[in-house]
């Protein structure tokens, strides 16, 4: 019996140092995003529009862009720990398109590029890896955070405590190449929709 006791009282104890788990990120119809189906990301306003992938400053990899008019192309996610199936708030992941272009041989896995000097921006673009989080892996993680009564997407990764590394909400940089995803004091609120005919 005082076996069973500890065993019981380390396990409380384990469960409240972990902390409560974040709340679920919700779709547009209230169901819990889930780490196993398919999504598009869109804006949370009444606007037809998604995410996709397309040429920009340089053939490849290819950059996320928002695209008008359009759902996009559509993703999933996977958490850090590949065994939970929700996906939480707050909590690190892959983005990546569930569908592949014949155009550039690199993965459809979202990363942060490196720092463009012409527009002083830090793009989303593809071509990063699954999983593997470490410092090799920190510019493909991102997050999903509540914004207003919506969504945001943000890069801030935990993957690497030691690593040094900017956080910052996720916005819409407009130039000749489109509306690209990039760093940005002004998130894209966001919203994700079911792609129950992608499964």
């Amino acid at each position: 019996m005082t076996l069973v006791t500890l065993v019981l009282v380390f396990a409380l104890i384990t469960k409240a140092l972990a902390g409560p788990a974040s709340e679920p990120v919700l779709d547009a119809l209230g169901k819990k995003v889930r780490a196993d189906s398919i999504y598009y990301i869109v804006p949370a306003s009444s606007d037809i529009g998604g995410l996709a992938s397309a040429r920009t400053d340089v053939d490849c990899p290819l950059d996320v862009v928002a695209v008008d008019g359009d759902l996009g192309l559509p993703l999933s996610f996977t958490p850090v720990n590949d065994k939970k199936g929700i996906i939480r708030v707050s909590t690190d992941l892959n983005i990546y398109f569930t569908s592949y272009t014949i155009f550039c041989p690199q993965t459809t896995v979202w990363k942060l590029k490196d720092y463009d000097d012409s527009t002083s921006q830090w793009f989303v673009t593809t071509g990063g890896e699954l999983g593997h989080p470490s410092s090799q892996t920190v510019a493909n993680w991102f997050k999903i955070e509540k914004y207003e009564d919506a969504y945001k997407l943000v890069y801030c990764p935990s993957v690497c405590s030691d690593c040094n590394h900017q956080c910052s909400d996720i916005g819409i940089y407009q130039d000749q190449y489109g509306k690209r995803l990039a760093l940005s004091s002004e998130p894209y609120k966001v919203q994700f929709e079911r792609c129950w005919a992608c499964e």
